[in-house]
């Protein structure tokens, strides 16, 4: 969907023409009927949009069409990209385009959909990469590798590593990778791996210095120089979110902070966090973080997709 718009990319999983994997169709949901359609030789793996580019992923290119009359600008030859990883940045400030670079470790290439250019090439991870978010601002790039075990964020500017968070010892995979939604410097990056456990870690508070070297969720502050991977209790883990195994991709809908009432006192914290699973749940979750750096995780809403569909084709 492009944003809350009324139009939508869709693609087939069948077999009929119709709904062909290698059928892409522009469809508006307001009037029903279906804007442009768009075949390939091979099966679309990805899709992702803005409000000036349209980029379609296959196994091994990338087209890039201008939105507004759908003609195509550029196709990109890519590695191997089985899985059809990539992340697009919504800001048109910041216009990238991410995919891997390689099939025998963590590289990114970053593109510019714009001006239709290479802007850099990031190596993240010595193992293949596995999921990759932009933040909302186009600034970063969150990145993770078939491991799981760390998390890093790449300024894009200069492709400069800004922060690496541990997620745990031993392998797990990452379904997802969001931002907080902020216009400046993202607040938490959120993650979700196959342990059925969803990670929040603390990008850049403006805390003072006694809060920033304090041993706690809101004292995550890089100094001018830090180590390669930062301590596990510098982030929240919140277990048995969902079950584990099933994939489920989580963002940052909204975030809410404030100051406490004295310069030492620590930043308060309030987001929402939308869930979606692949066994067809539904959910929002608030995390909440006071002034003593107390963190709680509380189901607010849930809705069982797979149900209300039964329900529909029955009526």
């Amino acid at each position: 969907m492009l944003y809350k718009s009324s139009l939508l990319a869709l693609v087939g999983a069948g077999e009929q023409p119709s709904l062909s994997p290698r059928r892409l169709c522009l469809f508006n949901i307001t009037s029903g009927t279906a804007l442009r359609e768009l075949n390939f030789l091979t099966s679309i793996l990805a899709v992702r949009v803005n409000r000036k580019r349209l980029i379609v992923v296959l196994q091994e290119q990338t087209y890039i069409y201008d939105l507004s009359n759908v003609e195509k600008k550029v196709v990109v030859d890519t590695v191997p990209n089985l899985r059809g990883l990539c992340a697009f940045s919504p800001s048109l400030d910041n216009p990238y385009l991410a995919f891997p670079a390689s099939t025998a470790e963590g590289s990114v290439l970053v593109y510019d959909v714009m001006h239709l250019q290479p802007h850099c090439e990031i190596h993240a991870h010595r193992s293949p990469l596995a999921a990759m978010a932009f933040s909302s601002n186009g600034m970063y790039i969150a990145t993770a590798s078939e491991q799981g075990t760390i998390i890093r964020v790449h300024l894009i500017s200069d492709a400069t590593k800004s922060y690496s968070f541990r997620r745990g010892t031993y392998p797990s995979t990452i379904f997802s990778l969001s931002f907080s939604p902020s216009a400046d410097l993202p607040d938490i990056l959120l993650a979700t791996s196959s342990s059925g456990s969803v990670h929040v870690f603390s990008l850049g508070f403006e805390l003072n210095e006694r809060s920033r070297k304090s041993n706690s969720f809101l004292g995550l502050i890089m100094p001018g120089s830090f180590s390669d991977v930062l301590d596990p209790t510098h982030h929240l883990v919140f277990h048995h979110a969902f079950a584990a195994g099933v994939r489920s991709d989580a963002i940052v809908r909204k975030i809410d902070k404030g100051s406490g009432t004295s310069m030492s006192e620590p930043v308060a914290l309030r987001a929402s966090v939308s869930m979606i699973t692949f066994s067809g749940h539904y959910q929002v979750f608030g995390l909440r973080v006071n002034h003593k750096n107390e963190a709680t995780w509380s189901l607010e809403y849930e809705f069982n997709l797979l149900t209300a569909a039964a329900e529909q084709i029955q009526l």
